[in-house]
């Protein structure tokens, strides 16, 4: 697709071909085509429609039903971020007293549309003209088209001082596909990007869950976000904004965990409860910080599992009864299985070595009951945990 193409599926031919889309969108591809063509719809504008069809109904998990008025490219929806984090964010910028935001590398407008929801005026910038070009669309779209200003342009040419705090999203994806992970790589680059709060005190930086903790800004906070469950992204918050040292955020339930990211946990034996920390407050680092929520400890320093001796209920893990503790042996292992009856397992790994999927198949297991495994050290040591939910 380009810009033109857009500008077409923007007119009322266009509407009208993206409404018989979504109609036909489960069906065969070929029929869905002849359909559109039947309506009188050129071949490219059909396949544009269809095309947006099936993004929409992917971005509907990202954006719930604003996903059906949006348009989408495959690599923006890629990067999108969710409504749930853009949301939240858009909110505590207002709470700090943010009337005016440059969001740079804007993608497909998400975090520019939730800000200018929260009642913050958005000067939005992406140096792709279709990606521009949809944002600028999906602003019109939702209704908030006198809030947020799309151009096409390079971001390290914005005069940023000019708004009260800036939001930056650089590229992590090659241009052929695939992830960028040395932050050297991002477009813009990361010298430009992590200068952006020497100019801007207030600046957050939306950047992947897998950045190194010592990039972080002097005095910034680095706050890691999941969704049920999944790790999304890191995000900086610099000058002002930042409110902790490290901060763990779970999303849609909203709960938070903060701390230094330093604390070095309490180590004791395995107990009878075994939590899994969410993703979120693993990467922040604040697993000794959760631990002490729980009044719990760990089996071993270097590894992420926190053990209680009575259930304690937390938003931040998951948590197991542990019925079975044993050193790692497969002969010993395959026995307790089937003696147990376990056909259905549940691994769960930190600190092995060992492959889930090809363990599972030397289990040679077989049986009706379901079990959950753990694999990790415990004193340096390989141990198998057997557990039940």
């Amino acid at each position: 697709m380009d810009p033109e193409l857009l500008a077409d599926l923007r007119t009322p031919l266009g509407a009208d071909a993206l409404a018989v889309a979504a109609e036909v969108a489960d069906a065969d591809p070929l029929v869905a085509a002849t359909r559109l063509r039947a309506r009188g719809v050129a071949p490219a504008l059909a396949a544009a429609a269809l095309t947006q069809a099936d993004l929409r109904r992917r971005a509907a998990a990202k954006f719930g039903p604003d996903a059906a008025g949006m348009f989408l490219t495959r690599p923006g929806l890629e990067q999108a971020t969710r409504a749930v984090v853009a949301d939240r964010r858009a909110a505590r910028l207002a709470a700090a007293g943010v009337r005016t935001l440059a969001d740079l590398g804007c993608g497909l407008g998400s975090d520019a549309l939730a800000a200018a929801r929260a009642g913050i005026r958005v000067y939005a910038v992406d140096a792709d003209p279709l990606t521009a070009a949809m944002a600028r669309a999906n602003a019109d779209a939702a209704g908030l088209a006198d809030r947020v200003t799309v151009e096409c342009a390079d971001a390290t040419t914005v005069e940023v001082e000019r708004f009260d705090a800036v939001f930056a999203d650089p590229a992590r994806r090659r241009a052929g596909g695939g992830r960028v992970f040395d932050p050297r790589s991002y477009s813009p680059p990361w010298d430009f990007v992590a200068g952006l709060a020497g100019r801007v005190p207030r600046t957050v930086l939306k950047l992947a869950p897998g950045i190194d903790h010592a990039l972080l800004p002097p005095g910034a906070e680095g706050e890691w976000v999941s969704v049920d469950g999944d790790l999304l992204e890191a995000a900086f918050w610099c000058g002002p904004l930042a409110a902790a040292p490290r901060r763990a955020t779970l999303l849609p339930g909203a709960a938070e965990l903060t701390g230094t990211g330093t604390v070095t946990g309490p180590v004791g034996p395995v107990g009878t409860y075994l939590y899994d920390p969410d993703p979120a407050v693993v990467r922040s680092h604040l697993v000794a910080e959760f631990a002490e929520t729980v009044g719990g400890r760990l089996a071993d320093p270097d590894i992420a599992y926190v053990y209680t001796d009575a259930p304690v209920d937390t938003p931040f893990a998951r948590r197991l009864a542990v019925t079975d503790v044993l050193p790692f042996s497969l002969k010993r292992l395959r026995t307790l299985l089937r003696e147990r009856g376990v056909g259905r397992l549940e691994i769960r790994k930190r600190g092995s070595a060992l492959e889930p999927e090809k363990l599972r198949r030397d289990l040679r297991l077989s049986g009706s009951r379901g079990a959950s495994m753990v694999l990790t050290r415990v004193a340096g040591a390989p141990t198998v945990l057997l557990c039940r939910p």
